[in-house]
């Protein structure tokens, strides 16, 4: 086989780290032109924006555990759990909120830090643990609303709470820079910090890492824990958001928050999660719902929508993991 020339392997490269940009600049301009009255207002972008901030917030919680090789399925369940919380502390219970939040906040990495216990030192796969965990999540959540919805008395809750998601900063919804700061906080942290080179060793070759001194387990529960954190802080904005307590909802926002971190494994830094990949692919996942929605789709699309690029995510994620290996084999650059 006729080795590429170096122009060849840039441009792949290329190709393979800002593809999904480029993608993400095309949909907007596609659904710009099929839509020019609304789709490209500020109006329009603003709405996304805050919409989807919730689900990018969860999407870059659950790259943190990935860049390990591990999964964190109880995030649905735990944002449920979180956001009820928050409304029991401060409707039921007349909590401060800041103080229910910083509860529920510790509360939510204490969960993650469970998880990783439960996944580390009882030999267990994350996928399994993390689903019996999400259950009693689940449980906890019905036996602290019994079912029912936590609905605020006459006088609703305080402004100062609700200000948390609602309010606007340089004309954009507050929310979406909440996903900016993390973004940037775990680009630092995961690319470069030792924290993020330890998680990646582990999720790469969790042997070599213990070969070489990483404190594997120690550092699997540090990812679980801020995945747990992040999950938290999802959790009070939801509830600033919906403004009641649903114990049904949070099983809606797992699967955007999985396809958002595989497919942003695509990304930036092909073949291994990052922070800035996440953000891109929610990004094409926003943009891409927004339009498909604004063009009459039927309620059932947008599942399909979320489940199909599941399924092409995790292709592609082992395909640039896989192409990533072989670069090492091989000594090449692209």
């Amino acid at each position: 086989m006729t080795p590429r020339s170096p122009a060849a392997r840039r441009f792949g490269h290329l190709v393979g780290a800002y593809g999904l940009l480029v993608l993400t600049a095309l949909l907007f301009l596609a659904f710009s032109l099929a839509l020019p009255s609304t789709f490209p207002h500020l109006d329009n972008i603003s709405a996304v924006l805050s919409n989807q901030s919730i689900p990018a917030l969860l999407a870059l919680g659950a790259t943190i555990p990935i860049a390990t090789g591990r999964f964190d399925l109880s995030i649905g369940y735990g944002i449920g759990l979180a956001h009820v919380m928050t409304m029991q502390l401060v409707v039921t219970e007349r909590w401060p909120w800041q103080a229910a939040c910083l509860v529920v906040l510790l509360g939510g990495a204490a969960v993650g830090a469970l998880n990783g216990a439960v996944v580390e030192f009882a030999r267990i796969d994350s996928f399994i643990a993390t689903l019996g965990t999400g259950s009693v999540l689940y449980a906890v959540t019905g036996r602290v609303t019994e079912g029912a919805r936590i609905v605020p008395g006459p006088h609703g809750l305080p402004p100062a709470f609700t200000d948390l998601y609602d309010s606007r900063f340089l004309g954009l919804p507050v929310s979406a820079f909440y996903v900016l700061a993390l973004t940037a906080v775990l680009w630092v942290l995961l690319e470069r910090l030792p924290l993020g080179r330890y998680l990646y060793v582990i999720g790469s070759n969790p042997r070599a890492a213990e070969l070489v001194g990483i404190p594997t387990r120690r550092y699997v529960v540090v990812a679980f824990a801020g995945s747990g954190l992040v999950v938290g802080i999802a959790g009070v904005l939801l509830a600033a958001q919906q403004q009641i307590g649903n114990p049904s909802v949070g099983m809606d926002y797992l699967l955007p928050a999985f396809v958002g971190a595989l497919l942003g494994s695509t990304a930036i830094r092909p073949g291994r999660a990052n922070a800035a990949g996440t953000l891109v692919a929610v990004t094409v996942l926003a943009v891409g719902l927004a339009g498909i929605g604004q063009l009459g789709a039927q309620f059932w699309v947008t599942p399909l929508f979320n489940g199909s690029t599941l399924l092409v995510a995790v292709g592609l994620a082992g395909y640039a993991a896989r192409r990533r290996t072989r670069r090492r084999r091989t000594g090449t650059t692209a």
